[in-house]
C-alpha cells in the first residue's frame, strides 16, 4: 500500500522503526511551524527558533495510518493557535476526533502560569487531542472516570507533562508508540531525533528554570 508512495526521509524512517508492527496507541507532539499574517514562517515566540520544525504538509504526510492497528487511539498535542491544523493532521493520519485533554499550566502555588505566549490572550493551556480509528475503539475501563484535565507546572520549552503517560497507559491499549519523543520510556516504542536514553535538554525555558525544576 505505502510502497508506491513517495515517502519523505522521516516517513521512511518511521516505517523502518515499526518494521511491520501495528500500534494500538500513538502519542505525538509534532514540531509545529507557525505562520504570520503574510504566510511567512513566524515563530510564535523567539524561543521556537531553538529547535527544528516541520510544515503542516510534512506532518500530514507521515505514514501513521500504515503503522497503526484497527482499532487504535491517537493523542495529538497541538497549540491553541493551530487547532485547525491539528484536526487536519488527525484526519490525514486516519483518525477521527473525539475529545481532548486540557493541560492547565500552573505555578508552584497552583495559580495559572501567565508566562505563556499569545497575541490575543495569554495562553496558560495546551490541548491534547484524542482521536480514534476503527470500530470498538472506546477507552479502557479507567477512561470512564478519567477527567480531561491535567494541572501541572511546565519545564523547558515545549516539554509536555509526565502525567500524560499514566492517563494514556490506563485508558489505551498497546503496543504504544510515541512520536517526536524526548528520551525513552519503558513499555513504549519511541521515534524522533531525541528519542533515546541520552536525551538532555539543551536550554532553559525561563530564567529560574533548570531542566528538572518547573516554573515557580
Amino acid at each position: 500500500m505505502f510502497q508506491d508512495r513517495n515517502l519523505s526521509e522521516a516517513g521512511a524512517d518511521l516505517l523502518a522503526l515499526a518494521n511491520g508492527k501495528s500500534f494500538g496507541t500513538v502519542l505525538a507532539d509534532p514540531p509545529w511551524q507557525f505562520q504570520n499574517r503574510t504566510g511567512k514562517v513566524a515563530p510564535e515566540h523567539k524561543r521556537l527558533n531553538r529547535y527544528g520544525t516541520m510544515t503542516l504538509d510534512e506532518i500530514c504526510d507521515l505514514p501513521v495510518a500504515d503503522v497503526t492497528a484497527d482499532p487504535a487511539h491517537l493523542y495529538l498535542w497541538v497549540p491553541n493557535a493551530l487547532l485547525p491544523d491539528g484536526l487536519r493532521v488527525m484526519e490525514a493520519w486516519g483518525f477521527r476526533y473525539i475529545s481532548n485533554i486540557v493541560w492547565h499550566k500552573v505555578r508552584k502555588d497552583g495559580g495559572s502560569d501567565g508566562r505563556g505566549v499569545g497575541f490575543y490572550f495569554r495562553n496558560v493551556t495546551e490541548l491534547l487531542l484524542f482521536g480514534v480509528r476503527g470500530k470498538n475503539a472506546r477507552t479502557l475501563d479507567p477512561g470512564r472516570s478519567q477527567v480531561n484535565m491535567i494541572q501541572s507546572r511546565k519545564r523547558e520549552h515545549s516539554r509536555k507533562p509526565d502525567e500524560q503517560y499514566k492517563i494514556i497507559e490506563d485508558c489505551s491499549w498497546g503496543p504504544r508508540l510515541e512520536m517526536f519523543s524526548r528520551g525513552s520510556r519503558k513499555g513504549w516504542t519511541v521515534w524522533g531525533n531525541q528519542a533515546d536514553e541520552s536525551y538532555e535538554p539543551t536550554w532553559d525555558t525561563y530564567k529560574f528554570n533548570s531542566r528538572a525544576i518547573a516554573a515557580e
